[in-house]
């Protein structure tokens, strides 16, 4: 080896080059530069040993031997007076931008340079160029001065680390000047960087002058027959081995030594050995370069305790050399040992990257489980994908892993720009459908920066301590598919949801404490991925073992298991599976008497439609992540990630209303749900063959919201503690809670479920941050009447344009019962201190603005608690009632006070009046049940029950026509935001038990505040008014005071198909249902059909519902243009069951059924219709009499009346019906004939039937 250039003595002198005197700019520079010498190149423990003179001595001798270097350097005599010395704290807290120097280049040289990174890098920054030197120290300890592996530049004042693309080992430990160097901030709170050097430094000092002795040595094939031997005086010995390095393993620390692997080849053979090399030799890394000849001194042969390999280790003696014939003196040993060497050449054949892509379809045919292939390949990162995976993009094309390696320089110099040089590397095609080409990097895989960047990127560190990804790797010895389905998962988590929980808590990685949301989530994911026998990682064999064997050598395509799409793009995804269903025409196709719906009526069914879609049919399958939120907006529950917000409801197994405020702004994650899409439209079809005609459609809406139970929700993070506890690997699925009794409204239970316990509930409900230091005061109230959101005036809460101050806001009321006395709180949740009395007066509490948040989970008979933060004032709640309420309050109750509740306000559940003295639930607002309300003894106007509703339609509005406005208009204004104007009706039928059903009747101002509103969903009304028909029907009507909540969602079996109670109606005799009318809704009959009393067939116009005779409309005036029309067909039959009978009405399809006739001797019928516009036929009369409307010599008629009295219509049929309440016609009489006499009778009032459905008896 040649020693180190050693530097002429320097020469003193005062002036310049030539002997001139130096200009004042000259002076000051060089007084600067000896002030830098003694604050930064001389180390403090020398400034203190010297003084006065001697302290000046050695800084003039130190500042001798840098101008020395900087004229050596910079090839010129001149002072480099543009640039300015920095020491290494100045350096890190000074420069926040990276930057380059290069203190010898013109800007020319410069900008020539810059210019050449155009190419892959067009559109980014070059590094910003900074005129300063750098002088310091060379070293291989940190701050704490232990070696791992890693170099440093230190001074006076500080230690950066740095990465070289050249180093000597003479170099360590001595000043060096740094002509050409690159500084990279951290990309984070901590700025400090660390530096890349681009030129080889210039020596300052001259160091001693070493003489290179190398004893002799063993060749690499000498030594492996010694690893093979085992004699115990051999294990002993030290030893020389020489050889040319083949490969290099990266720097490892495991168990807290840091090592590597070195392997010498024999220079005429494939046979290579192993070299262990450790501390303090972790240097050598640096100096080691690929196919050269090196000689190790002084090694000892060791058996590894894991594996039991045998392998060289270098010892604190050890000494690297490079190879030279003439230095070397081999020592041969008896070559007459059998056997074959402990390692020979990599049995992966190494072959070039585009020979490997041609494979690529082949690859595709073979058996699931592939082989990778081991190539080498170079080229330019151009993208950092995941710095924290270790993750890069190569070329714009493969994606380049290296997690399966250590990263004990915290990933330097890996950033756009770089070039490298990979050593046998793991191809992977495919492994995942988002990466096409992958990279891996093993253990046995060298990796050589051979250029550094000249892009202007901050550097992203490279964690080795709290790393998920690589803990989660290691833990579960991942593949590469699988580890790449991890991160894709834990970056999508990441990206949604960092903005609502900080970085270092979502991404958590624990050791024995709590996981991290991160972790809580993915760690099911992996165990239902895992095989049921788990391989651990043997590092020894991966690196040393002569077969190869490592997680990236087989590899099976993965089909990612879940995707948790942002929020953004949900509403496409659904669409787009919903649109099929959202087709009028497949919306109608399974309707029977489409046939025969006019113009109105079809565009009202067509108006308001939804359709349901389950997790599963999506590929994968989707779960659902987002933080828990009311809206102060629309005052709904939504979960939020960081692109949006998406509406949600939710229920409760046990049908209680949700009201658990300690889920509010928790981060839950759902695999159990479905998502509802509505449709709102304003069409004008013609009628129902113009259905696929999009031209009729004005305007359309969609909105879309999930369904999900509390107990399918599982907590990963909550706001006031860490999330629960990770999973234990292979415990089977957590998402789902373990009880079927357990709530969302109880507390959280350590792993993350939702249990059950009253005592854990007050404590998970009081969060800490809302009291914090500065307190807080709560009050506990109870809710008695709440009423449903409403554009209501009320003032503003600032200054503005509106009238008198107020301006229409959306809003809702809650009459409360005061239950204690305020009380200040720190952090804990008070219980119930008092009972609620009928003696406290009542206050009206009003939520608008921020406060509309808390409308979801408020209801009637919930004990809450209202907390005003940063508050100590006891008095706080009787300052903020008013003595009255505006003047268009809507409560029906007197309330002497007014509360508006403060934006800044909390409002927490503590209990339900249920659960508390028999003296409050005394207090509870009876729910009454259908039948109660339908009696005719029940003299009440406001009434609460619960029901499922049976079936959704739409009328015309109660309140009168009104214009159509479009949606834009709408808008402007305050209220419906619907496009259209109709009255929402529900039927709705007792949740169990047979029953009448009750209709209840919604105007389409409260429609855009109701969500989950569908057949076969469980609704609890409140405060709805009663009402009497002319016809003596009872119905239920929503008002301004009036609220529902939805206790549990339908089935999603059959989403779009009313729930009409068939499957459990009570089968009755005829002559009970005409004794018990009163109390039932729907029946079913087994009957006989005695005759038909009527029949009456029309063809109508659909648009005026005149008659329409040979495709001609028969109004005229106005005249109507029309020739569009429908049939229209109905008919009245006489039925009895032998204890009495009744009067069916039917109509349309049902008629075809009564009759008996095939759909194709229906369609027969109905072309005649068309030519003869209408056909009546009454019983007992024989037709051809003036005014009859029959014609006795029309086919049609005369096969109908014969039909209508043979034996295919007077037949036995199973009837499904409801009790037709409208008033019979007076006086019916009825003839009789006995004994030649005839008698006429008055008769009682005939049972009339609507009828629902027919089947023939069996």
């Amino acid at each position: 080896m040649e020693s180190p250039q050693r530097l002429p003595p320097p020469v003193e002198g005062g002036g310049g080059p030539d002997g001139s005197p130096r200009s004042a700019l000259e002076r000051r520079w060089l007084q600067e530069a000896r002030d830098f010498v003694r604050r930064a190149l001389l180390g403090e423990e020398l400034q203190e040993e010297k003084e006065g003179d001697d302290d000046d001595r050695g800084a003039t001798t130190t500042w001798q031997y840098l101008s020395r270097a900087l004229r050596q350097g910079g090839g010129s005599q001149e002072l480099p007076l543009g640039c300015r010395l920095i020491c290494v704290s100045e350096l890190q807290s000074q420069q926040r931008q990276p930057c380059f120097s290069h203190w010898t280049w013109s800007s020319d040289e410069f900008r020539k340079w810059a210019c050449s990174s155009q190419g892959l890098f067009s559109e980014q920054e070059v590094l910003q160029r900074a005129h300063l030197i750098l002088v310091g120290y060379l070293t291989d300890r940190g701050k704490d001065g232990v070696t791992d592996g890693n170099l440093y530049v230190r001074d006076s004042t500080g230690i950066l680390p740095c990465e070289v693309l050249h180093f000597k080992l003479e170099w360590l430990e001595t000043l060096l000047l740094f002509p050409s160097w690159s500084y990279l901030p951290h990309k984070g709170p901590n700025r400090a960087g660390y530096l890349e050097i681009l030129e080889d430094p210039v020596q300052v000092m001259p160091g001693p002058e070493k003489k290179i002795e190398i004893p002799p040595v063993l060749d690499a094939e000498q030594a492996a027959k010694l690893l093979r031997a085992r004699a115990p005086c051999q294990k002993a010995a030290e030893l020389n081995v020489a050889g040319e390095l083949s490969r290099l393993s990266t720097v490892l620390c495991i168990h807290h030594k840091v090592f590597f692997f070195l392997f010498l080849k024999c220079f005429g053979a494939d046979t290579c050995v192993p070299v262990l090399v450790q501390p303090p030799h972790l240097v050598w890394h640096h100096v080691l370069q690929l196919e050269q000849g090196y000689v190790v001194t002084a090694l000892k042969i060791s058996s590894l305790k894991a594996s039991g390999l045998r392998v060289f280790v270098t010892s604190s003696s050890s000494c690297l050399f490079p190879h030279r014939m003439e230095h070397v003196a081999e020592r041969f040993l008896d070559s007459t040992s059998e056997g074959s060497s402990i390692l020979s050449g990599s049995s992966d054949t190494c072959t070039p990257l585009s020979g490997s892509l041609e494979l690529g379809e082949e690859v595709r045919m073979l058996a699931p489980v592939r082989e990778s292939k081991v190539i080498s390949y170079a080229g330019t990162i151009t993208q950092v994908l995941n710095a924290q995976a270790s993750l890069y993009e190569l070329d714009n094309k493969f994606t380049l892993c290296l997690a399966y390696q250590q990263k004990l320089n915290s990933g330097r110099g890996l950033r756009p720009g770089v070039c490298v040089e990979l050593r046998d590397v793991h191809l992977l095609q495919k492994p995942l459908a988002a990466f096409p080409v992958v990279l891996g990097a093993c253990l046995r895989t060298t990796l050589v920066i051979k250029s550094f960047s000249k892009q202007s990127t901050l550097h992203q560190l490279v964690a080795s301590c709290g790393n998920l990804y690589v803990q989660l790797l290691l833990r579960y010895n991942l593949t590469l598919p699988l580890y790449l389905c991890l991160v894709s998962l834990l970056e999508t988590l990441e990206q949604r949801f960092c903005c609502f929980v900080r970085r270092q808590e979502l991404m958590f990685c624990s050791s024995h404490s709590a996981a991290g949301p991160a972790e809580t989530f993915i760690v099911p994911v992996l165990n239902s991925l895992m095989p049921a026998q788990k391989q651990d990682r043997d590092i020894h064999r991966e690196i040393l073992a002569e077969k190869h064997h490592c997680p990236l050598k087989q590899y099976q395509t993965l089909e990612p298991p879940c995707q948790i799409p942002s929020f953004s793009l949900l509403f496409p995804l659904v669409e787009e599976r919903s649109l099929e269903c959202f087709r009028p025409s497949q919306q109608l196709s399974c309707s029977p008497e489409i046939e025969h719906v006019d113009t109105q009526e079809l565009n009202r069914k067509l108006a308001w439609s939804y359709c349901t879609v389950l997790p599963e049919s999506f590929k994968p399958p989707m779960v659902l992540l987002g933080i828990l939120r009311g809206s102060s907006s629309s005052g709904f529950l939504q979960l939020r990630d960081s692109t949006k917000a998406l509406p949600c409801t939710i229920f409760h197994r046990d049908g209680r209303p949700f009201a658990d405020t300690s889920l509010i702004g928790c981060l839950l994650q759902i695999e159990t749900f479905h998502f509802v899409m509505e449709q709102f439209l304003q069409s004008d079809f013609p009628s129902w063959q113009a259905l696929e005609s999009p031209e009729y459609v004005k305007e359309k809406k969609m909105r879309l919201y999930v369904q999900f139970y509390v107990e399918d929700a599982k907590v990963l993070h909550s706001p006031e503690k860490r999330g629960p506890e990770v999973p234990k690997a292979h415990e089977g699925p957590s998402s789902v809670s373990e009880g079927k009794g357990s709530s969302g409204a109880e507390p959280r239970s350590s792993d993350g479920n939702l249990g059950n316990t009253e005592k854990a509930k007050t404590a998970a409900n009081a969060p800490e941050n809302l009291a914090g230091e500065s307190g807080a005061v709560s009050r506990l109230f109870l809710v008695t009447q709440k009423e449903g959101l409403l554009w209501r005036n009320y003032p503003r809460a600032s200054e503005g344009d509106g009238k008198d101050g107020q301006v229409q806001q959306l809003c809702f009321q809650a009459t409360a019962l005061w239950m204690g006395q305020p009380e200040q709180c720190r952090g804990e949740a008070a219980g119930p201190k008092g009972e609620p009395s009928k003696d406290q007066p009542e206050v009206l509490l009003l939520f608008l603005g921020k406060a509309l948040r808390w409308f979801p989970v408020l209801h009637p008979g919930g004990l809450y608690q209202l907390i005003v933060p940063q508050c100590l004032d006891l008095d706080v709640f009787d300052k903020l009632c008013l003595p009255a309420g505006p003047g268009n309050v809507s409560n029906t109750k007197d309330c002497s006070l007014f509360l508006p509740v403060p934006d800044t306000g909390y409002v927490q559940h503590v209990s339900w009046m249920s659960q508390m003295a028999p003296e409050a639930s005394e207090m509870e607002q009876k729910l009454l049940t259908i039948a109660e309300i339908l009696s005719p003894s029940f003299t009440g106007s406001l009434v609460s029950f619960s029901g499922i509703i049976a079936e959704r339609s739409l009328r015309e509005s109660l309140i009168g026509k009104k214009p159509f406005v479009s949606c834009s208009d709408k808008q402007q204004q305050k209220g419906n935001s619907l496009p259209w104007d109709y009255t929402l009706k529900l039927s709705v039928l007792p949740a169990c038990g047979p029953s009448a059903g009750l209709d209840v009747y919604v105007e389409a101002t409260f429609l855009p505040h109701l969500w989950g509103v569908l057949p076969g969903a469980r609704i609890l009304f409140h405060n709805l008014q009663r009402k009497i028909s002319r016809f003596r029907n009872v119905y239920c009507s929503y008002m301004a005071s009036s609220c529902l909540s939805v206790l549990s969602p339908p089935l999603p079996a059959s989403p779009s198909r009313p729930i009409d109670g068939s499957s459990h109606l009570p089968g009755l005799y005829l002559s009970h249902i005409q004794l018990q009318s009163s109390g039932l809704g729907q029946v079913r009959v087994s009957c006989h059909v005695t005759c038909v009393l009527a029949l009456f067939l029309r063809w109508t116009c659909s648009l005026c519902g005149s008659t329409i005779k040979e495709g001609r409309c028969s109004q005229r005036n106005p005249p109507c243009l029309s020739s569009t029309g429908v049939i229209k067909a109905s008919a009245r039959i006489l039925v009895e069951d032998g204890t009495g009978e009744a009067t069916v009405s039917c109509r349309n399809q049902q008629v075809r059924e009564v009759l008996a006739l095939s759909p194709k001797e229906w369609d027969v019928v109905q072309a005649h219709v068309r030519r003869k516009g209408f056909v009546r036929i009454r019983h007992n009369e024989t037709g051809g009499g003036p005014g009859c409307p029959e014609d006795p010599e029309d086919l049609l008629t005369r096969y109908l009346r014969t039909l209508c009295k043979s034996p295919l219509v007077l037949r036995s049929l199973v009837l499904e019906a409801r009790l037709d309440r409208k008033p019979p016609e007076a006086g019916q009489t009825r003839r009789f004939l006995s004994n030649d006499v005839e008698f006429l009778s008055q008769m009682k009032d005939q049972l009339n039937l609507m009828c629902l459905s027919i089947r023939e008896a069996t």
